[in-house]
């Protein structure tokens, strides 16, 4: 049941706000003083704090609300307080707002505005509260994948990534062919570096081909290497494969879907028995490599046009690990700026929203592009939404999870997406208008 602290050295006060509360299905403690309600804080679990501003006979300034409240935050940080003044001075009860109290109101109160005050605050410290859950949870969880794997020092935040990464770490001791896919630029190198790392090959060579920054006729050299004079311009040497470099180890294959249909039949081959030969040679060479291949292009639409091999498609299929985009991922965005820029520069509230509000259509690659650059361009070490000059944000705007919930950076870039209009802005975090305006109002933003 929720639990509200009433703070009144007047007991009628604490009496009124029990059947007020109370008739609402609020359960409400009553402490006379200060020292009494601290008391009860120590031992109780409470949602939400109703305190007076003073509590001495003839004291009207407010100084012990003060202290109180300051004592209750010390240690209890994220706990709505709402503030009762009568003759405290106004300006008193509004720099306490601003420190952070959820709202003030004047005795008498008007019950329909308490109670409305009181269900708001207790919505969103809930809401506080899951999502501190929640973030210490992930937390715990990558506590746990750094101390049981090899991450090699990937930056990521996101559950979405968070599920990859595991996953990828799960599989890596299961010597069996890994597909990964995504967008270009989304990171899919440093999961095959993942499962590299925490294999039974992890000591074995780790050789990357990129099948789409070679020419058709010269992949299949580059994949089984070819004798002396093979082909037109082959060197006058035998040319080892990137194949027999991997043997023992594993062999990173990006833009799988460049390869040309005859080293597509060859690829299978070694992938069911380990055997391939040289161009322009017979003799037969057996080696044992993991192949982990990546890929942004629709396997099965090439399938479907005759341009990639159903059969090996199975093949290089038994895991499948998919990338998200970073457009996907918007908690990884500010993580992997402030881990390129290195402590070279900061990154001002105006940017980080306008991080947060662009589309990243060339995902992680843009994003390290863009730190570098405005990192050049900022003056006096500070890095604004102008030297990012991202252009236009994100459109349709990504909605969260839903176990997910908004912090400043996320709201500051919907309202910046939404120019300000604070509708367009909630609709597109998923919450209410009235939702909204409580979070802009607890966190200081302003349109």
């Amino acid at each position: 049941m929720r639990t509200v602290l009433v703070i009144d050295d007047n007991p009628a006060v604490g009496t009124a706000l029990d059947v007020l509360l109370g008739l609402n299905d609020i359960r409400a403690l009553i402490a006379t003083s200060p020292t009494q309600g601290l008391e009860m804080l120590a031992r109780e679990a409470v949602d939400l704090v109703i305190q007076d501003m003073n509590f001495s006979a003839d004291t009207t300034s407010g100084e012990e609300g003060i202290e109180l409240y300051r004592a209750i935050r010390r240690d209890h940080s994220d706990l709505p307080i709402i503030l009762l003044t009568a003759w405290t001075r106004l300006e008193t009860a509004v720099e306490l707002v601003k420190a952070g109290a959820g709202d003030y109101l004047g005795k008498p109160w008007d019950d329909n505005k308490l109670l409305a005050t009181v269900e708001n605050l207790l919505e969103l410290s809930e809401a506080t509260r899951a999502v501190s859950r929640f973030r210490d949870e992930r937390r715990r969880r990558r506590r746990q994948l750094d101390e049981r794997f090899d991450l090699r020092g990937i930056v990521f935040a996101s559950s979405g990534m968070e599920r990859v990464v595991e996953l990828a770490c799960q599989v890596a001791r299961a010597d069996v062919p890994v597909l990964i896919t995504g967008p270009n630029g989304a990171g899919k190198e440093r999961i095959a570096e993942i499962v590299q790392a925490n294999s039974a090959r992890a000591k074995g060579a780790f050789i990357t081909v990129n099948c789409g920054a070679l020419p058709s006729e010269l992949i299949e050299a580059e994949l089984f290497g070819a004798e002396p004079g093979a082909y037109t311009g082959a060197a006058n040497r035998a040319r080892e494969g990137r194949f027999e470099a991997a043997d023992g180890g594993t062999l990173f294959l990006d833009e799988i879907g460049n390869l040309p249909l005859a080293g597509q039949m060859k690829l299978l081959r070694i992938l069911e028995t380990g055997q391939f030969e040289r161009l322009g040679s017979s003799k037969t060479r057996t080696v044992s490599v993991r192949v982990i291949s990546a890929t942004n292009a629709d396997l099965p639409s090439l399938i479907r046009e005759g341009q990639f091999r159903e059969d090996l498609f199975y093949r290089l299929n038994v895991i499948e690990l998919r990338l998200p985009p970073l457009a996907e991922r918007t908690d990884d965005i500010l993580p992997l700026a402030e881990y390129f820029l290195q402590n070279r520069a900061a990154l001002d509230a105006g940017a980080r929203a306008a991080l947060i509000a662009h589309a990243w259509p060339g995902n992680v690659r843009e994003l390290k592009n863009a730190i570098d650059r405005a990192s050049l361009l900022c003056s006096n070490g500070e890095i604004t939404a102008r030297d990012l000059a991202l252009g236009p944000a994100r459109s349709p705007a990504v909605r969260l999870a839903p176990d997910a919930e908004p912090d400043k950076d996320m709201i500051e870039a919907a309202l910046l997406r939404a120019r300000g209009v604070i509708s367009q802005a909630a609709s597109s975090l998923g919450l209410s208008r009235q939702a909204l305006y409580r979070r802009m109002e607890k966190m200081g933003i302003e349109t």
